[in-house]
């Protein structure tokens, strides 16, 4: 487990409103604590390598825990104003982003192609499979949320699409 997935799963266990959550790997042992008494939106987390005989130990960096800032709130809200008009797909699952099926082929969709119902319009890699992401709806593209090969969280906005 990487740094970028730590974190990611940090800000998950953040969103949801769980106060503790432990997970335990082959080779990590992580347990994220939030709103624990102390100040309000402030997560513990704490990454615990684990020896295995046989296989050579890697330290983990343990990731600084960083309040939620509610600056960010206003400025998504702000932003969902000005799009109230287009559909939002959303991320059904926590993984890696990616535009393509593979590097050297085109992206499943761009900004201003128009998509169907069923279109794939990206795949997100969990676990070591990739998912595709269909559409819900059908319209056409206004913006591509989301970075190529970036990770997103589940419920994360990806696409916005004018359903007119």
């Amino acid at each position: 487990m990487d740094l970028k997935e730590i974190q990611s799963l940090i800000k998950f266990v953040a969103k949801s409103g769980a106060s503790e959550v432990k997970l335990e790997m082959e080779d990590v042992k992580i347990t994220i604590k939030t709103g624990s008494g102390e100040s309000k939106g402030e997560t513990t987390t704490v990454v615990q390598q684990i020896p295995m005989a046989g296989i050579p130990q890697q330290a983990a960096p343990a990731p600084v825990a960083q309040p939620v800032a509610p600056a960010a709130k206003e400025v998504s809200a702000a932003a969902s104003d000005d799009d109230s008009k287009y559909v939002t797909i959303k991320s059904p699952i926590i993984g890696t982003f990616y535009r393509k099926p593979s590097p050297d082929k085109p992206a499943f969709v761009e900004v201003g192609k128009s998509i169907s119902e069923g279109d794939v319009l990206c795949v997100i890699e969990a676990m070591k499979l990739f998912n595709e992401i269909e559409s819900e709806v059908s319209g056409k593209i206004v913006k591509v949320l989301v970075d190529d090969a970036s990770p997103v969280e589940f419920d994360q906005p990806l696409f916005l699409v004018d359903p007119s």
